[in-house]
């Protein structure tokens, strides 16, 4: 029986041995747990924190200096320079350099070197703050000056800025809404510089090295290097002389009709390529910082219009391609149509009796225009307006193109192919109108806008794409034909170059502008045309937006594309016969 169940104790050397056990137990216990802990913090910051460690480690001693890439340059098709990179400096100082006695010194020298206000920068001296720009991006005449001071706690810092050519005034540089500008952080803004600001920024580098804390490098630290891929260069079809000469004449022509603005394009016919991109009025994309934003915004590409009489061509060529209508068809044109309950009248709401096609367009009449869609159908008339890319973006490669598709073929009232037709109700960038009429100088064949043709050594792929059939070379040269006749005995005859009187094209538009859905008494005046008209050399549009011709209101026809436009295109025209030695054809 034991003895614990009559309440005799056991030895007090047993109790003594069972305590002990239990203390070693717990202590054991104990050490396990702390050792676990402590392995497991090891495991953490020796395993999963290593790396970011390192790094933090790292980041006290190693010093990156990056190496900033060059910008491309931009040219024309002459390889005239466009766009430079320049050095300008911008000046610092460590207010906490600078001892109390020496900041009336400094802040007098850069105030008379920079033009800065010396109040502001005694205050910025009396900050304390460790650093702190004075002045940004000025020239090396005046850093020279600084450096030959040597001011103490002044320091000078080189930095890239994009260099723009001087436009035809003072407060423009050439092409500015088609090239955009580069803000002070390297970022392309709007044309070309947004539209290729990778291909043109490139990609920096970095050295990097390691350094101790009294910023001495440590020789035997690891060195990384990479150099920068500098950007790559733009060759543009674009010539430098023709686009002064355009915003020459457009500057004119837009001041003498006391219009709102107006804008120039002109397009190489085989290659679609842009020559001339002008926009009036303009900036200078070397003070784009002080430019008012609705200024950087082109009308040529950004801004949509109704083309007016000039959608003719497309009409017209059209019908005539689908077999519907020639250029001898006589109709009857009593002065006005009713269709889908609207009565639709021509400029001059004449009855103008049996006339032929080319009459109509000589004249500008827009009963004809009706009759010739009426003749092809709404099906194969909104089929052509699709193949002359006047449904889509032209896709043009510069930044911001703004468009408006028309409603689908099905959903289109009657009224709104009749407006259509002769370029009301229908809203298009001038890029597309232009490459629409350059059809007919291109023998039938859309040619795809653009302005870049090499980045770097690469041809840009829109020239290596093959050109659609949009009418037949024979229906190209019938409309050829019409477009002369309108130089010659119709509305184009201000636009007459001489010695080329019987060898260019044209077509006048003129539409009214809507406000609220409703038709006001403003307008788009417009002309385009090719020249010379068989071996067509370039194909050219001009627009001015609200002309306000004086006596206009008596006689609004003065407002009129003839009357504004057309000498405009004239002007330009005339420039670039002497330019590029352009020669009328050999009947």
């Amino acid at each position: 029986m034991a003895a614990g169940a009559f309440g005799i104790k056991p030895p007090r050397r047993l109790e003594r041995a069972t305590s002990a056990r239990l203390r070693i137990f717990t202590m054991v216990v104990v050490a396990l747990l702390l050792s676990t802990v402590v392995w497991t913090r090891l495991a953490y910051w020796q395993v999963l924190r290593h790396g970011q460690l390192a790094q933090q480690a790292a980041a006290q001693y190693r010093e990156v200096v990056e190496l900033p890439a060059i910008r491309g340059a931009i040219f024309d098709r002459h390889l005239t320079q466009l766009v430079v990179n320049t050095t300008v400096y911008s000046a610092f100082v460590s207010p906490d350099q600078v001892p109390v006695a020496q900041r009336h010194q400094v802040a007098t020298a850069l105030s008379s070197v920079l033009g800065v206000n010396q109040n502001a920068v005694m205050e910025t001296l009396a900050s304390g703050s460790k650093f702190a720009y004075i002045l940004r991006r000025f020239s090396k005449e005046k850093a020279d000056q600084l450096r030959a001071m040597k001011l103490q706690g002044v320091g000078l810092e080189e930095e890239q800025q994009r260099s723009y050519l001087p436009g035809i005034s003072s407060t423009s540089t050439l092409a500015a809404n088609l090239l955009g500008f580069v803000t002070y952080d390297g970022q392309g803004q709007y044309g070309i510089e947004a539209q290729y600001q990778k291909s043109l920024a490139g990609t920096p580098g970095y050295i990097s090295s390691y350094r101790d804390l009294a910023n001495r490098e440590i020789v035997l630290g690891s060195h990384t290097h990479q150099d920068p891929v500098q950007g790559s260069d733009l060759v543009t079809s674009l010539d430098a002389n023709i686009q002064y000469a355009a915003e020459q004449a457009l500057a004119n022509g837009v001041k003498k009709a006391r219009a709102e603005s107006g804008s120039v394009l002109i397009m190489d016919p085989k290659t679609g390529g842009i020559v001339a991109w002008a926009d009036y009025p303009s900036y200078s994309a070397n003070n784009f910082n002080r430019t008012p934003t609705a200024m950087f915004k082109d009308n040529v590409l950004s801004y949509v219009y109704e083309p007016g009489s000039v959608m003719k061509v497309v009409t017209l060529s059209g019908a005539m391609d689908a077999g519907a209508i020639k250029p001898n068809t006589v109709i009857d044109d009593p002065g006005a149509l009713y269709i889908g309950g609207y009565r639709i009248s021509d400029w001059d709401g004449r009855n103008h009796g049996k006339i032929t096609y080319t009459y109509v367009l000589e004249h500008s009449l827009n009963v004809g225009a009706m009759k010739a869609m009426q003749a092809e159908g709404h099906k194969k008339f909104y089929g052509y307006l699709q193949s002359f890319g006047l449904t889509r973006p032209s896709g043009i490669d510069v930044a911001g193109e703004n468009s408006v598709a028309p409603p689908s073929a099905s959903t289109m009232a009657d009224s709104q192919y009749a407006t259509t037709a002769f370029g009301q109700g229908i809203d298009v960038n001038m890029v597309q109108m232009l490459s629409a009429i350059n059809v007919v100088a291109n023998g039938g064949k859309y040619a795809p806008p653009h302005v870049v043709e090499r980045i770097g050594n690469r041809i840009n792929p829109v020239m290596l794409q093959p050109q659609r059939q949009v009418i037949s070379a024979k229906t190209a040269k019938q409309m050829t034909a019409m477009m002369q006749a309108v130089v010659q005995y119709g509305s184009g005859w201000t636009a007459r170059v001489h010695g080329f009187e019987n060898d260019q094209t044209g077509k006048t538009g003129t539409s009214q502008i809507p406000i609220k859905g409703k038709y006001t008494q403003n307008v788009w005046a417009s002309y385009v045309g090719f020249l010379p008209a068989d071996h067509p050399r370039f194909t050219m549009i001009v627009v001015i937006r609200k002309p306000n011709v004086p006596g206009a209101d008596q006689d609004w026809t003065l407002n009129d594309g003839y009357f504004t436009a057309a000498p405009v295109w004239q002007k330009i025209a005339q420039a670039m016969v002497v330019s590029w030695h352009i020669t009328p054809d050999r009947k």
